[in-house]
């Protein structure tokens, strides 16, 4: 290839002049010789090519191996030497990155550190390393799943008020992106460093819009209007959070100043902030968004005003109930039900959903959901004075029972009244009544010390069969009297022949859930029981295997508190339990590298 040739190749051809020389001087530039070489660009470009081409050979003939590719230079010391060689001249040529201003260091964290027991307890709870473990067939071992009490061990230390040790910020913040049941109690333990430290990585993206919204933002009304029209939605749902607890009024008047510009999802997450400090004075604002053009608004509205009873929605939704539900024209105790035969547009507006679901009578559904909206109080007045309990005893004609009764669940779940609760619930020896409510709810309404004791009471009486959803209804640890109930039955099951994994997701609740000062009653339970006559092979080892690990994640629970107090545990100490090691936590105040 002739000089000229290759520099038209890299600068674009010359185009004729008028003096004669083709441009061919205009092409090399400023009257340069074509006889003495190419121009520096075509030099620079040319032997970049061939290095590119070089070290392609290189690492085609090192992927292939000298037995199915000759490399370059004949043998395997050559190979190695030019790429060696190619290393070293790549690196050195490669242009230095422009400097990054340095970060600020870490917020402090000035909440006492973990005892060193709990600290490597924490670290072998994040690690996930149960003794038992689980089998290639899925089987679970006789150890503790050291995953599921996470949740339970993060409670405990944000009760005692202790900061996270920084070298295992990576490892709880990626504990809680794989589990969103985690992230509230990791973001509150891990603090301020954890949101520090998510800057730096996008897999941690989900702290920073978390903890954003559990942060509470300060400053005077100038910043509160900036954050409210310019911030991140988190940073609004959280502004919104904090005016609320703080001025009622205030927060329902900067929802009001932009509520009309608001996405609807977003007015729908603003809407559910006013949950919280509810109070009559929302009332106007509640009865405007009514009118919303999204179902879903309307809906979240409506229910609000029907929290409130002495709003004029409640009023309108008593007066329509009324016209549905009153005592039996003839006569006798008879509760007398007349469902809407139509759904008016004012009934609409008031959130009643026209359409009902699949399976479900049209009239029914108006019926339930006017009933669910109506005050509670209102009940007493309209069926002769009775009180709740009378009510609820009341036989109700031509078959609306369980439809009323659904409707009146619903309404006392989001009335949060106790009294209808306790009447809805009735007694737990008997079963529940099959309808389209869900009893167990109202067991969230009742106390906690109430909750435990009737539990225990279903429990003792039916068995685990229905025992499922009662139980997470129950606060941790549960109340003595329902671990013992809950125990026993699963010793009856045991002894009645039952198939043990039947019963695995209440020893799973068990497990969790159990107050650790009663586990040595449990240690007669991990025997092997002698196998009975036309009982499943292999069940009475299952049941026991089943029994030995409730009794060591009960022991480590009692040990992971005993820790967290920093006191010396007074139990038996598992198998997992860490070495008595000193834990010393790094400090770190940047990035490095």
């Amino acid at each position: 290839m002739t000089v000229g040739t290759e520099t038209g190749r890299h600068l674009g051809e010359a185009q004729p002049s008028n003096d004669g020389t083709g441009g061919k001087q205009e092409a090399l530039g400023h009257g340069e010789d074509p006889g003495h070489g190419e121009d520096r660009a075509g030099q620079e470009e040319r032997g970049n090519q061939e290095e590119w081409e070089d070290w392609g050979e290189l690492v085609a003939a090192a992927l292939l191996g000298a037995e199915r590719r000759r490399p370059p230079g004949g043998s395997v010391t050559a190979l190695l030497d030019a790429a060696a060689t190619g290393t070293v001249r790549r690196r050195a040529g490669v242009r230095p990155a422009v400097p990054g201003q340095r970060p600020a260091p870490a917020p402090a964290d000035e909440r006492p550190p973990l005892p060193g027991a709990a600290a490597r307890r924490l670290a072998a709870l994040l690690a996930d390393r149960a003794p038992g473990g689980t089998s290639a067939s899925g089987r679970r071992g006789a150890g503790p799943d050291l995953g599921e009490l996470l949740p339970q061990w993060l409670t405990e230390a944000n009760a005692h008020g202790y900061r996270a040790p920084t070298a295992l910020l990576p490892a709880l913040l990626d504990a809680a992106r794989a589990r969103t049941d985690l992230r509230a109690e990791t973001l509150a333990f891990a603090g301020p460093r954890a949101l520090w430290l998510a800057r730096y990585n996008a897999d941690w993206k989900f702290a920073l819009r978390d903890g954003v919204r559990r942060r509470a933002p300060d400053g005077g009304p100038d910043e509160t209007e900036r954050v409210w029209q310019e911030g991140l939605f988190a940073e609004r749902v959280a502004l919104l959070t904090t005016v609320r607890r703080r001025d009622p009024d205030a927060a329902t008047a900067l929802l009001a100043s932009t509520w009309q510009t608001e996405r609807a999802e977003d007015r729908l997450m603003f809407l559910d902030s006013l949950r919280e400090g509810l109070h009559s004075s929302d009332e106007p604002f509640l009865e405007r968004a009514l009118a919303d053009r999204s179902r879903t608004v309307r809906a979240t509205a409506a229910e609000l005003l029907a929290a409130l009873p002495g709003s004029a929605l409640a009023a309108r939704m008593a007066d329509r109930a009324r016209g549905c539900v009153a005592p039996d024209p003839t006569g006798g105790d008879v509760i007398a039900v007349t469902a809407p035969s139509t759904c008016d547009a004012d009934m609409q507006r008031d959130g009643i959903a026209p359409k009902p679901p699949s399976g479900r009578g049209e009239r029914a559904w108006w019926l339930c959901q006017l009933v669910e909206s109506a005050p509670l109080e209102m009940w007493g007045e309209q069926l002769g004075g009775a009180t709740p309990a009378e009510i609820v005893a009341l036989p109700v004609a031509d078959g609306w029972r369980d439809d009323l009764h659904a409707a009146w669940c619903g309404a006392a779940v989001r009335q949060r009244n106790a009294l209808w609760a306790r009447a809805l619930i009735g007694e737990p020896t008997e079963p529940f009544a099959e309808g389209p409510g869900d009893p167990a709810k109202l067991l969230s309404v009742l106390p906690e010390e109430e909750r435990g004791v009737w539990a225990a009471r279903f429990v003792a009486a039916h068995g685990l069969s229905e025992a499922f959803r009662v139980l997470g209804m129950c606060g941790v640890p549960w109340p003595l009297p329902l671990g013992r109930a809950v125990v026993d039955a699963l010793e009856i099951a045991r002894d009645a022949g039952s198939y043990p994994w039947s019963f695995s997701g209440v020893m799973g609740l068990a497990e969790r859930c159990l107050d650790p000062s009663d586990t040595e009653r449990l240690a007669p339970l991990a025997a092997v029981p002698d196998e009975k006559e036309g009982e499943s092979p292999g069940a009475g080892a299952y049941w026991a295997e089943s029994f030995q690990r409730l009794l060591a994640t009960l022991r480590l629970r009692a040990v992971m508190l005993a820790e967290l107090r920093n006191e010396v545990p007074d139990v038996e100490m598992p198998d997992s339990e860490p070495s008595g090691e000193p834990y010393r936590e790094p400090e770190a105040s940047g990035p490095t590298g």
